[in-house]
């Protein structure tokens, strides 16, 4: 993956960004009062090849002027139909609000249904309101069956590559 949107580049993710995305991803849980626990809810961050790369899946970073300010990613799941999950979908306060999420959400999407998934999945947690609104306004349905902890709402969409992501 390389792409811009306005002043971004979004690429994939390569080992020398471990670090950097971990200390983003801390942050911003913190900053909704959540907590970073790379044993469980977070252990893909730590072993972004084995839960990514190695199954089929894709982790993507947010870059702007060479910093990571966002990252965004999905791998397969068992849950569903053809189906994978998005996961740590975050951006750094800076970059919100400038239609990135929205943006990337479009180009997860985009990606995963190109790859023959049928379904998408996420969980999501009701203090990440952004997050909860971007995912509603985008035709996200409330499911159920929280997987992780911190999470309180699970979301769903049923993809139509050829209607809603074939390109001319």
């Amino acid at each position: 993956m390389k792409e811009i949107y306005n002043d971004f580049l979004i690429r994939s993710w390569e080992k020398r960004d471990q670090a950097v995305v971990r200390e983003i991803i801390d942050q911003i849980l913190t900053e909704y009062g959540l907590t970073f626990d790379p044993k469980d809810a977070d252990q893909d961050v730590v072993e972004v090849e084995q839960f990514y790369q190695e199954t089929g899946g894709e982790f993507w970073v947010v870059e702007q002027e060479e910093k990571i300010v966002g990252t965004a990613g999905y791998y397969p799941i068992s849950r569903g139909n053809k189906a994978v999950e998005i996961r740590k979908m975050y951006l750094l306060p800076i970059v919100r609000g400038q239609g990135l999420g929205t943006y990337l959400l479009r180009e997860l999407e985009r990606a995963i249904a190109a790859q023959g998934y049928e379904e998408i999945w996420l969980e999501t947690a009701t203090v990440l309101q952004e997050a909860v609104r971007l995912y509603e306004n985008n035709g996200y349905q409330i499911a159920t069956g929280v997987e992780t902890a911190r999470c309180d709402r699970v979301y769903w969409k049923k993809l139509n590559y050829f209607n809603d992501y074939h390109r001319d």
